[in-house]
């Protein structure tokens, strides 16, 4: 399958399963568990996020990759413009936004799975066991380990685009073009994370650091582990019982 075929498909993947959700009304426990994941995963990360070499790339995997962000009109802006995007992105860029829609459309899947599981009643809100037990029960471990391996893949993929000499050059010219194609959201993501590995200068040490501490957790949540699997983060507000989940 070459990389317009996988973009497309991934598109209307997590377009499907975004609508699902709001079907089932599971869009505010949905929205609940991206905002735990996210306090989590800047937890994990600090370190990172504070380092200035580092800094700007960890803001680009939790705000860009995973987080709470809400992608639903990019979602339905890519449905509609992937044979253009195909036709205006080089190759490379157009396997990087490729991954980055498959990684988004497999969060929401286990997102959604988790979210099932956590508004049933004996879980009042989502705190550190809670999530652990729906972990295990909403997703495969094979599909966990994909999840890893398509941000590590990604870093690896931006990584390579910022050393080819004219990427940079080509993005910055197809900001117009990208914005009467209404591409703006994808280009802007391009740009984002373009720029924020160029500043590393050269990645490997920052992606191992994520992928080795996302495989421990990996490990400790399938062993069973249901606290101390991590700093516990500051908890964000959780939908309430009596409140829409709309």
């Amino acid at each position: 399958m070459d990389h317009g075929e996988r973009l497309s498909e991934a598109a209307q993947e997590v377009a499907r399963v975004r609508a699902q959700g709001a079907i089932e009304n599971n869009a505010a426990w949905v929205r609940a568990v991206k905002a735990w994941q996210a306090h989590r995963l800047a937890r994990t990360h600090r370190d990172l996020l504070s380092e200035p070499r580092h800094g700007a790339a960890a803001r680009f995997f939790l705000q860009d990759l995973y987080g709470p962000k809400d992608f639903s009109q990019r979602d339905a802006e890519l449905v509609r413009v992937v044979p253009m995007m195909v036709r205006l992105l080089p190759n490379a860029a157009l396997a990087t936004v490729a991954d980055a829609v498959e990684m988004d459309a497999l969060s929401e899947r286990l997102d959604l799975a988790m979210a099932r599981v956590l508004r049933q009643p004996d879980y009042l809100a989502i705190e550190e066991a809670a999530y652990a037990d729906a972990y295990r029960e909403a997703g495969s471990r094979g599909e966990r380990e994909h999840q890893i391996d398509l941000i590590a893949h990604i870093g690896g993929s931006l990584d390579r685009l910022v050393r080819h000499p004219m990427i940079g050059s080509l993005l910055k010219a197809m900001g117009g073009p990208a914005r009467l194609a209404g591409l703006s959201q994808m280009h802007d993501f391009l740009l984002r994370g373009f720029e924020a590995f160029r500043s590393i200068g050269g990645a490997a040490d920052f992606l191992a650091r994520i992928e080795r501490r996302e495989r421990a957790i990996l490990e400790a949540l399938y062993a069973g582990a249901r606290t101390n699997w991590i700093d516990d983060p500051p908890p964000p507000s959780q939908p309430g019982r009596g409140e829409a989940q709309t």
